[in-house]
C-alpha cells in the first residue's frame, strides 16, 4: 500500500514546516505537486499550548497549504534520537509516500530537537533505500525506496543557503499558516493570552521571520525568498531554470 507524493516533508515539531518552508510547500503545490507532512512528535513540552491544541492548529494550517495527508509519528519531544528503532519509523513513511523529494530540519539550530530531527530524517532516507530492511504499513511488507533529493529547509540560526526559493507570491499565504498555530505565535487575537511569554511567541519574532524571508529574496532579486541546504550537488537541465 501507498500514497505517492512528490515531495515529503519531515518536521520535528508542529509548526517547524509551517515556518521555514511553507511558501516553498505552497508553491510547489500551485504547481500541481503534491505533498504530505509527517511531524516527529506533538511538541508536548512546548511552553504554551497543550499537544491537544496544537493538533487542531496543525489540522487547520494544513487546509491551509492543502496537504495531501499528515501524519504525527507520535516520537518523544525533547528525547527522540537517531536509532534504529526511530530510523524504520521514518523508513515505513518513505516507503508509503515514496516521494522523490524529502525536505526536512535544519542541520544546525537553536532547537536541539531540530539538528536531530534532521540527522534523523537524513539517515531513513537512505536506510529506506536497503531492501533488506524490513518494514510494514498496516501490515503489509514495504517495498524499498529511497527519494532522489534531500533539502534541508533553514530555521531560526542563519545558515548559508545552497540555493532560495522565490516565495513572493506566497508570503501572505505563508503568514497564515504561520498564524494558525495561534499558542504559539503572536497574533492580535491573543495579545493578552496569559500564557507565559516565550521566544517565538511575541510580536517581534514574527516581524524576524519576515526580516529573513526579505534578506533571502534580496538575495536573488525578489521580494521574499526561503532557504535551503542541500546533500548533493544540485544539477539543471537548463540554464533558464535559474533566477
Amino acid at each position: 500500500m501507498i500514497q505517492k507524493v512528490d515531495i515529503l516533508v519531515f518536521a520535528a515539531h508542529p509548526d517547524d514546516a509551517e515556518l521555514a518552508c511553507s511558501g516553498t510547500i505552497l508553491k510547489q503545490i500551485g504547481l500541481g505537486r503534491t505533498v504530505a507532512v509527517v511531524d516527529l512528535t506533538a511538541g508536548e513540552l512546548g511552553t504554551r499550548g497543550t499537544p491537544e491544541i496544537r493538533a487542531q492548529e496543525s489540522a487547520v494550517a494544513t487546509k491551509l497549504l492543502g496537504l495531501t495527508a499528515r501524519y504525527n509519528a507520535g516520537f518523544a519531544d525533547g528525547f527522540f534520537e537517531s536509532d534504529k528503532e526511530h530510523c524504520v519509523t521514518l523508513a515505513s513513511y518513505i516507503r508509503y509516500f515514496q516521494p522523490e523529494i524529502v525536505l526536512c530540519n535544519a542541520i544546525d539550530d537553536r532547537h536541539p530537537d531540530h539538528g536531530k530531527g534532521s540527522e534523523l530524517a537524513s539517515r531513513a532516507c537512505f536506510l529506506a533505500g536497503l531492501r533488506k530492511i524490513e518494514t510494514t504499513w498496516e501490515g503489509n511488507t514495504q517495498t524499498a525506496w529511497r527519494p532522489k533529493n534531500v533539502y534541508h529547509y533553514i530555521q531560526d540560526r542563519y545558515i548559508q543557503p545552497d540555493f532560495i526559493v522565490d516565495i513572493s507570491d506566497q508570503w501572505q499565504g505563508k503568514l497564515a499558516c504561520i498564524k494558525a498555530f495561534k499558542s504559539q505565535f503572536y497574533t492580535a487575537e491573543t495579545a493578552s493570552n496569559a500564557e507565559p511569554q516565550t521566544y517565538i511567541s511575541g510580536i517581534g519574532f514574527l516581524e524576524f521571520i519576515e526580516a529573513r524571508a526579505k534578506e533571502y529574496g534580496h538575495a536573488i532579486g525578489v521580494t521574499y525568498g526561503e532557504g535551503f541546504t542541500k546533500e548533493k550537488q544540485v544539477g539543471v537541465k537548463d540554464l533558464f531554470d535559474l533566477i
